[in-house]
């Protein structure tokens, strides 16, 4: 079952806890943290995004830079990201009349209000799946596979990203669903979910690996955006590759190979960059000598507007058992 990963204290006053399951490997493939069910099924959500991207690169992919990094990303729907997107499309001779991908608004408040403000609603474009889609449509151009019907399973582009998260996961998908955005989802394990992202983070030069893991280092910003916790975290570290994704998930590998992957059970966000900074405590780095890391490491508890308390990580997962 889950443990209690996480704490709600209003001033001196234990008020909630969040259960979740936090797994986090040393480098020498040793557990530093296992608390909850590491070894049950999760779906990533969009922490699979990384690993998608790598799978559309082994299938002949042409992106690199912050391109790359906007197709592994959940982006907030600023006027670069957006432009970005445009890009990708472009590049491939095709248009946002061609993406399938839920429409939403911005995550950037100030994006959405520009929107709002401008007379525009939800559009595909400025969704925060945006970036894979458009990724996913540029390899389907680039194999002269279909374009309408890449959401589908059976698709051949889905196909190679089902073999892929297999292969660097190093184990089978267990159950197949739809993801938010309408692409296909697939569960792995907790521990191959951090085992495909070490693949990435220590992955040799000029491997579709290493491209990813370069393009997401170098481009944070274009993975998350302005304020996003997943862009301070890769930011405050660099050569880190980190992605957050949809009801609690997280997984985060460093160059050394030691990876994170955690879920909050409930799916709320507020505890998972707590828990995170938590087990990277836990696999020694510097979080109290890292301003950005040290701002992430507790989530405020508001009061009339000011911070009355802190969510905290458990006791469990700060100390261990």
């Amino acid at each position: 079952m889950h443990a209690v990963v996480a704490e709600v204290w209003r001033g001196d006053f234990l008020e909630s806890v969040h259960h979740g399951t936090v797994l986090a490997v040393r480098a020498d493939g040793t557990d530093a943290v296992a608390v909850g069910e590491p070894g049950a099924a999760c779906y990533p959500r969009s922490s699979n995004k990384p690993v998608q991207a790598l799978g559309m690169l082994r299938a002949g992919l042409g992106l690199d830079g912050e391109l790359l990094a906007l197709a592994c990303a959940s982006h907030s729907g600023e006027p670069f990201h957006v432009e970005g997107v445009r890009k990708i499309l472009a590049g491939a001779g095709l248009s946002e009349d061609d993406l399938r991908n839920t429409p939403d608004m911005p995550v950037n408040a100030v994006a959405r209000r520009a929107l709002i403000a401008a007379g525009h609603g939800p559009s595909r474009i400025t969704m925060n799946c945006s970036g894979k889609h458009a990724a996913m449509l540029a390899t389907c151009a680039a194999n002269g596979w279909d374009t309408e019907n890449y959401l589908d399973p059976r698709h051949p582009l889905q196909v190679r990203l089902r073999e892929t998260l297999e292969d660097v996961a190093g184990e089978p998908v267990t159950f197949t669903g739809v993801d938010g955005c309408g692409a296909p989802l697939f569960a792995v394990t907790y521990r191959g979910l951090a085992r495909a992202f070490a693949a990435l983070a220590t992955a040799a030069p000029g491997t579709p690996e290493r491209r990813v893991a370069d393009a997401m280092s170098a481009h944070p910003e274009y993975v998350g955006g302005t304020g996003r916790d997943v862009t301070e975290l890769m930011r405050a570290l660099p050569g880190a590759v980190a992605k957050d994704g949809a009801e609690g998930v997280y997984a985060l590998a460093l160059p050394d190979g030691s990876a994170v992957a955690l879920k909050i059970a409930d799916g709320s966000s507020r505890a998972r960059p707590v828990a995170m900074v938590a087990a990277l405590r836990r696999l020694g780095v510097d979080i109290d000598g890292n301003e950005a890391l040290r701002a992430l490491a507790l989530a405020p508890v508001l009061g009339h507007g000011e911070r009355v308390g802190d969510v905290r990580p458990s006791v469990l997962l700060a100390q261990g058992s």
